[in-house]
């Protein structure tokens, strides 16, 4: 099996697009979206194993990879990693801020280190891999940047640090998409709600009944898949998405506009869109 995406075929070729946190969850499936489209994927993350593992992949199915290993809070291992890339595979078109992370806890719970740590990982490396590739390249050639942020409106209790981070990279959304416009540059972002992604088995066990039960907070009782985010990425990135910067694209199912006032009945006629062939159901959601 292929990739099936929505999205004409050839869309990318010719096209280098870099995709942070390629290695798992939805960085590694809007890979895979990407390079079944044409696109020449720079794989970055920290762990070279899973970025080796991804490019494996897509090399089976047909399509181009590449892997660097990056921490992307690291200001000078950033620019000598996006300087890297240009030197390998040209200008850059695209950019997938996609690598972040985070751990439940109340603010309470929070210290300083772990506090600046989700910020680092979830706000300043998104920015240092925005600025460093316009700034090497995007600047003269134009290009588009799509940041993955999550569903913070209302608050994140219980993660508190990265509601903030969040909350800051969709502004940094919005600063850049005006400052870098002249230059032909995109920048617009995706908020997902919960989705089904290998991230959900990183959470402690206290947490399990929590997230199984996450559907119900959906207006369509269902949690969305990796691929529903990545063809909204792959989207934004496209010519069809030319007039459109400065924007955040909330991918949760209607989750974030509710109210815990308004009854939620039970949902029917729900459609489900998963073209990724390589997906794995997160182990939570088959465990007894």
């Amino acid at each position: 099996m292929s990739y099936q995406s929505i999205l004409r075929p050839g869309l990318f070729d010719g096209q280098t697009i870099i995709v942070t946190g390629g290695g798992s969850g939805i960085g590694r499936c809007t890979a895979h979206e990407l390079a079944s489209l044409g696109a020449q994927v720079a794989l970055v993350g920290r762990k070279p194993e899973k970025l080796d593992a991804v490019k494996g992949e897509i090399e089976e199915d047909g399509g181009k990879a590449s892997s660097y290993p990056c921490d992307i809070r690291d200001e000078d291992v950033v620019a000598a990693t996006v300087k890297q890339i240009l030197a390998a595979h040209g200008p850059v078109k695209g950019l997938v801020n996609n690598a972040g992370g985070q751990f439940p806890s109340p603010l309470a719970g929070i210290n300083q280190k772990g506090w600046e740590t989700v910020v680092r990982t979830n706000l300043t490396g998104g920015f240092l891999m925005a600025r460093e590739l316009y700034n090497q390249s995007m600047s003269k050639t134009g290009g588009a940047i799509v940041n993955i942020v999550a569903d913070m409106w209302g608050g994140m209790p219980g993660m508190g640090h990265s509601g903030a981070a969040r909350a800051g990279m969709v502004n940094f959304t919005q600063t850049a998409a005006v400052e870098w416009g002249a230059c032909g540059v995109r920048v617009n972002a995706v908020a997902p709600g919960w989705i089904a992604s290998s991230g959900m088995d990183t959470y402690p066990d206290q947490m399990k009944a929590w997230i199984r039960g996450l559907a119900d907070a959906v207006p369509s009782k269902r949690i969305g898949t990796e691929s529903e985010v990545s063809s909204a990425i792959c989207f934004l990135l496209s010519p069809g998405a030319s007039f459109i910067s400065g924007d955040t694209l909330r991918i949760d199912g209607g989750a974030s506009q509710g109210s815990r006032v308004w009854p939620l009945p039970k949902a029917k006629n729900i459609e489900v869109f998963n073209g990724f062939h390589r997906a794995v159901t997160p182990k939570i959601f088959s465990e007894d």
